[in-house]
């Protein structure tokens, strides 16, 4: 597949992977995305998981023509990019590898790379020649491994991001549905670097991106940058309200039913999400998503039900800010999972709760409905702003 008339694809199609990075379950798979610059000199744009080696080497066999590559330039090393790095150096022993200092300590942290091996090193804004292309160097560290960097086509006016932009693969929806629940979980954490990162890619002229995971973005380039914009400041897209329950019996889900239809019938958009039956990952795309979120949990061993103790440790572990938080707990003798979720939070930067908190003892009673009744319109003043959202 050819990106331009000048750059070619050669990546490959992993359909039958089912867990990305051992964790985030697929439905359609993944790909390795690889790339080709083809000029006086050629460059091959990183490698691939070694479950596609054969393939790719397929494809760059074909790219090539006959011809033989100049450079190898690795933006990142993590195996479903890195793994063919040695393979490659062995097959084209005159090709030279092009990274940073970071880069070659993690190639010979998982290679023994020939002594004849040829080193390219590059450091923030420089760049090389391939003819007509001049590509230059952007370092992007904890974006998200500490030797990421981008490289920028100034000829085609091309950023080949790494694993920014990326998106697990998914043809039936469009881009942001993946793209969210993939930088959220892998890049979220970073927030900080992404934003440093964007303030260096402002200054470029980008007509296309070229991630290592999913398709080429060619048309309006200015919405995938402001996606990150919103992401790497913790801001959300918009106005809805994540209703994340963890129920051992039912009656806290009731609860969160009862909830949902009570700001649904004022407008409000809410989506309702079972801890137990929901991965965590699609979860945690949500709550980026949305301004205001409604934790609901049964009280477990003097703590928080599992799941909804291991969905707010996800969130404290990619550093999640500034939004409303409310807190629905079940407890038949001695609740205890308010408590509990606000004592992992409470490290959180801008987290407002919004009190007070509701307390259910076994099954729903009327008193219980009405607080509920009450919790709705407390939610509903503490909305998104206009304007920091999409």
């Amino acid at each position: 597949m050819n990106v331009t008339d000048s750059i070619k694809y050669i990546g490959v199609y992993d359909k039958d992977l089912d867990l990305f990075e051992g964790q985030y379950p697929l439905s359609h798979g993944v790909t390795y995305n690889s790339y080709m610059i083809m000029d006086e000199k050629i460059a091959i744009m990183d490698t691939v998981d070694r479950r596609g080696k054969d393939a790719w080497l397929a494809n760059l066999e074909k790219a090539l023509a006959g011809r033989n590559p100049d450079y190898l330039i690795v933006s990142h090393m993590e195996p479903d990019h890195g793994a063919c790095v040695q393979i490659a150096a062995k097959k084209y022993p005159h090709m030279k590898i092009v990274g940073n200092v970071k880069t070659f300590t993690m190639i010979d942290e998982y290679f023994e790379l020939n002594d004849q091996t040829k080193r390219v090193l590059v450091k923030e804004g420089d760049t090389l020649e391939l003819g007509k292309h001049i590509l230059q160097f952007m370092m992007a560290p904890m974006v998200h491994w500490p030797e990421v960097m981008m490289t920028y086509d100034q000829t085609e006016n091309i950023l080949f991001s790494a694993d920014a932009f990326g998106t697990f693969y998914d043809d039936t929806h469009p881009w942001i549905n993946e793209a969210r629940r993939y930088y959220t979980n892998i890049v979220g954490k970073y927030g900080l670097q992404v934003k440093n990162v964007l303030k260096k890619a402002q200054k470029l002229k980008i007509d296309m991106i070229c991630p290592l995971h999913g398709p080429v973005l060619k048309e309006d380039i200015a919405q995938y940058i402001r996606y990150y914009e919103l992401w790497s400041t913790y801001t959300p897209e918009e106005s809805g309200i994540l209703i994340a329950c963890a129920s051992i019996h039912g009656h806290t889900m009731e609860a969160a039913q009862i909830l949902a239809s009570l700001l649904e019938e004022q407008g409000e958009k809410v989506i309702l999400r079972d801890l137990s039956r929901t991965d965590v990952s699609y979860v945690i795309a949500d709550a980026f998503m949305y301004d205001r979120i409604v934790l609901a949990a049964s009280s477990y061993d003097g703590g928080v039900f599992c799941p909804m103790e291991q969905f707010i440790h996800h969130l404290k572990s990619k550093n999640f800010q500034n939004r409303s938080i409310a807190f629905i707990e079940n407890g038949t003798w001695a609740p205890s999972a308010n408590k509990a979720m606000k004592e992992v939070l409470d490290c959180l930067k801008g987290l407002d709760y919004m009190e007070p908190s509701i307390t259910i003892r076994g099954a729903l009673k009327e008193e219980s409905v009405e607080e509920l009744k009450s919790l709705a319109k407390i939610i509903m003043e503490g909305g998104c702003i206009d304007e920091v959202c999409v």
